[in-house]
């Protein structure tokens, strides 16, 4: 452990308020006790670390200046939290991180007074803050409220439209912008710490309020001095753009220089109006193979401190996210007009080999779903054929892109929908139990789930055929171990695959359960139907199911809301098709994190409850059956 004392100061630290009784001197042995400890809780756990990593002193600073939680702190997407988590009332509770039961990995409002909103997406806490602090000025709080904003999340338009907003409301809002995409340059040293502390002086502040009360009455005197100041702040900082939205610019500062955290902090605490503090971090500081490869260390999984060697588990077959990324590069080498969208999520997505071989046809467009969904609607207009490679999670954020700009105007764009249904320990900000939901309902949309990694493939292609919006949605994780066809075949568009001929009991399953279905299926002596298709539906299939069968049970790894179980009801009510039918799969509620297994089994899909529950669902229908008879 690299402390300046013997003595451990984090166990003495089970709030803020016990932060701030150590002296300024020694929050460099709290930060360097706070990052071994980051280290060896996410070793033992997994989740996310090179993000929390950098912004060890950042936090420790904040906690130690700012009255939390009465002062608000939000942060965004989360990723960099953990050393938040371990300050506020919760070191003891990291063990259990990202576990079913235990601490969330990202800022949960009914987990922590000092979680002051709940954020897994990128891009919203100024807007939040914003709203905080506008809340604090119409009913008289007294409190400070600060965003902590990565550059990556910066990338947002949503963030820019609140920057924009703030400055013209002149609230009293601190941004901190957490600059982790370049090295600590030449212009973030003595120098431009000292400029810091100076331009975010009361001082400085007063002298400058002074003097434009004083030049004003001299238009052409208050006009040089306005530019003269301007262009002297901008051969220091690059800060022209905020100083432009209304924001007093600060910065940039080194994020790990606890000192000069401390103090430019203590003199922003006091100045009134929006303010802009651009400090510059390393991701992954102090853990070096995180700092040599912070991507690996974004998200990982349990590893060994000493060596930093990844754990990893005998893989039984490619992830779904491998076999599109191999299908897509297999694609791109017949089709020279298929271009690749990501909204920042090369690796994620599977990207990182498309990236490499068709550099021109790659584009990612940032944190900015809106933008890459439109984006890749204008390419569609123009004869170019997009994929866009996105999570369903966020494929939300991009909605009205996807009804008003692709699916109207009936355009060929392939979304590839990564982490489809249960996403298992990134908990419900991160779930993709909605997709079907809200892509059935839109006209012009093909929308397919794939149950096996072959057929993920195969429907990967046939969307790639198709003459109009497509999505093909698929889970996070390996599949249920089938070999990969080389050879490509487009499945008849509409067109379910009866799989099993049973009695009584006719089972239409969605998506990734199928293996699931299947050992109810053998065990339920009942048919079978891998549906494929939400949209166009197979209503062919149905009906028939239905006139054969006593009993249609509908299996998806989406809500049942609005899902395909309810695109089967409406096809059986709108053909007068009187049957029982049971729909299974998630629940009306937020998934809570834990394992996918773990996950499942909370929402009664895991293979043995969908066996309990129709068992129960046909012996009481035939019950009723028998009494009606009677």
């Amino acid at each position: 452990m690299n402390s300046e004392s013997s003595t451990p100061l984090l166990d003495t630290i089970e709030y803020p308020q016990d932060l701030r009784v150590l002296k300024p001197e020694q929050l460099r042995q709290v930060s360097d006790e706070l990052r071994d400890f980051l280290i060896q809780c996410v070793s033992e756990t997994g989740g996310h670390l090179s993000s929390g990593l950098g912004t060890v002193e950042l936090t420790v600073a904040l906690h130690y200046i700012f009255d939390t939680p009465n002062d608000r702190l939000v942060w965004d997407v989360g990723h960099q939290s953990y050393p938040h988590k371990i300050l506020t009332g919760r070191r003891k509770q990291m063990s259990g991180l990202r576990q079913k039961g235990g601490l969330s990995g990202f800022p949960k409002r009914d987990e922590s007074a000092y979680d002051t909103f709940g954020v897994g997406h990128s891009s919203t806490s100024i807007s939040a803050a914003l709203g905080m602090a506008i809340a604090a000025r119409q009913t008289g709080e007294n409190r400070h409220v600060t965003a902590i904003i990565g550059d990556g999340a910066l990338t947002a338009g949503m963030a820019f439209e609140a920057l924009n907003h703030a400055g013209d409301l002149d609230a009293n809002l601190l941004v901190i912008l957490n600059d982790n995409d370049m090295s600590i340059s030449p212009n973030v040293g003595a120098m431009s710490n000292y400029f810091a502390r100076v331009l975010s002086s009361k001082v400085y502040a007063g002298m400058k309020q002074g003097s434009k009360k004083v030049l004003s009455a001299m238009p052409s005197v208050w006009e040089l001095a306005r530019r003269t100041e301007e262009h002297m702040k901008g051969m220091v900082v690059p800060g022209t753009l905020f100083e432009e939205l209304g924001f007093n610019y600060i910065g940039p500062i080194d994020g790990h220089d606890i000192d000069t955290l401390v103090s430019t902090l203590k003199n922003l605490k006091n100045l009134k109006g929006p303010q802009f503090l651009h400090i510059v971090t390393k991701k992954g500081k102090g853990y070096q193979p995180a700092e040599d490869n912070p991507c690996s260390y974004h998200g990982v999984g349990k590893f060994n401190v000493e060596s930093g060697k990844l754990e990893t588990k005998p893989a039984s077959g490619p992830t779904y996210t491998e076999v599109f990324g191999d299908w897509i590069c297999d694609m791109a080498e017949q089709d020279s007009k298929l271009t690749a969208i990501t909204p920042a999520m090369r690796e994620g997505s599977g990207l990182v080999k498309f990236a490499e071989q068709f550099p021109e046809r790659y584009f990612d467009v940032g944190i900015a779903e809106q933008h890459a969904v439109t984006f890749a609607a204008g390419l569609a207009c123009e004869g170019v054929h997009p994929v866009v490679a996105i999570y369903s999670t966020f494929l939300q954020r991009g909605y009205d892109q996807l009804i008003h700009d692709v699916a109207l105007q009936n355009l060929p764009v392939l979304f590839a929908i990564d982490r489809a249904g249960v996403v298992g320990p990134d908990g419900s900000t991160h779930a993709g139990s909605f997709d079907l939901s809200f892509l059935r309902c839109i006209p012009n949309m093909v929308v397919m789930a794939a149950s096996d990694e072959n057929e993920c493939r195969q429907m990967l292609y046939t969307g790639y055929q198709h003459n109009g919006p497509c999505a093909v949605r698929y889970p996070r994780g390996t599949g249920m171990g089938i070999k990969v066809e080389k050879q490509m075949t487009a499945i008849p568009l509409g067109k379910a695959q009866t799989l099993r001929q049973g009695e009584s009991i006719a089972i239409l399953s969605f998506g990734a359960l199928l293996g699931a279905a299947t050992t109810a299926a053998d065990v339920l002596n009942a048919s079978l139907t891998n549906m494929r298709f939400i949209k166009p539906l197979d209503e062919e299939i149905i009906l028939k199911m239905a006139d054969s069968h006593q009993l249609i049970v509908t299996i998806e790894d989406n809500t049942v809301v609005g899902g395909a179980g309810s695109a089967v009801n409406e096809c059986l009510l709108a053909h007068n098709r009187n049957i029982p039918v049971l729909n299974l799969g998630l629940p009306d509620k937020f998934q809570a994190h834990g394992s996918r297994d773990e996950v499942l089994s909370e929402a009664k899909l895991s293979s043995s409850d969908i066996i309990a529950q129709i068992e129960h669902f046909f012996k009481h229908q035939q019950h009723e059956k028998h009494l009606s008879l009677a």
